[in-house]
């Protein structure tokens, strides 16, 4: 991403010595909403440290503490008319703009950690729920605050939170748009961890750093695996496990891992 794109995007992307690529959302003027331009970017991003071979983690965070992310700008910019909507437009914004966005975090063949120290909420929840592994602040809340605009929940709401709560738990969330809380959070599934404010950012980091560290194939195949085991049946789940595991079969990595636990050492692994 070129510095005139990170700087009127507010979307910075540094890959680190560790192989770990931050991505930073830095819109806290904004409550961290993202303007077209900024979900372009940040889908840009997602899509780049995913064919990047030296990038083997993606570690997601936001300035400020009060906002992780807002979601979508819904005003258009000051002294711009709102443009006149045609048949099909909503539709195609929607699968041209946030789904890319959110399918960009799930198809990213890297792991993704969140650290959420401030409020996700409406199309800011649904980029916390497709993250891999999500660490969130005592202060943080996620509010699913369509219902309060009118909008049909979208952005893969509906399709994340049934999946990740179950259906009734989704309803709720839903329908009834009540902020809830980093413990509520935690117990129905929604993040993996709830750290003091002060230590959200590292609690990620180390996660984060813990995956880079990793069997880069094998964890992308997982993370494939984990997709399509909740939305298909064991048959298909079954035989998607297999050709994984053919494949991981050929990676330097599982070798690596065999001759560790012959040594009895540490692995060392190197992402391939």
């Amino acid at each position: 991403m070129s510095e005139l794109i990170e700087e009127q995007s507010g979307i910075h992307v540094v890959v680190g010595a560790d192989r770990v690529c931050r991505i930073t959302i830095d819109r806290a003027d904004t409550a961290n909403a993202l303007s077209p331009l900024a979900r372009d970017a940040l889908t840009d991003a997602f899509n780049a440290a995913g064919d990047d071979p030296s990038v083997r983690a993606v570690l997601l965070r936001a300035t400020g503490d009060r906002h992780f992310c807002s979601g979508a700008g819904l005003a258009p910019p000051s002294g711009q008319a709102p443009t006149e909507k045609r048949p099909g437009d909503i539709a195609r914004m929607l699968q041209k703009g946030w789904q890319r966005l959110i399918s960009a975090v799930l198809d990213c063949d890297k792991p993704v950690v969140a650290a959420v120290r401030g409020t996700a909420a409406g199309a800011g929840a649904s980029l916390v729920l497709a993250c891999d592994l999500v660490v969130m602040s005592t202060e943080a809340k996620l509010v699913e605050a369509f219902v309060h605009r009118g909008i049909l929940p979208d952005s893969g709401a509906i399709h994340l939170l049934t999946r990740i709560v179950g259906l009734r738990k989704a309803t709720e969330l839903l329908m009834l748009g009540e902020p809830v809380d980093a413990a509520t959070c935690e117990r129905l599934g929604i993040v993996n961890r709830v750290v003091a404010l002060s230590e959200a950012d590292a609690v990620a980091e180390e996660l984060a750093g813990r995956l880079a560290a990793g069997p880069t194939v094998m964890l992308a195949l997982t993370k494939r695996l984990l997709s399509v085991s909740s939305e298909s049946g064991r048959d298909r789940a079954f035989e998607q496990e297999a050709w994984a595991q053919e494949v991981v079969s050929g990676t330097a990595d599982l070798q690596e891992g065999l001759n560790a636990f012959a040594q009895r050492r540490p692995p060392k692994f190197q992402g391939r």
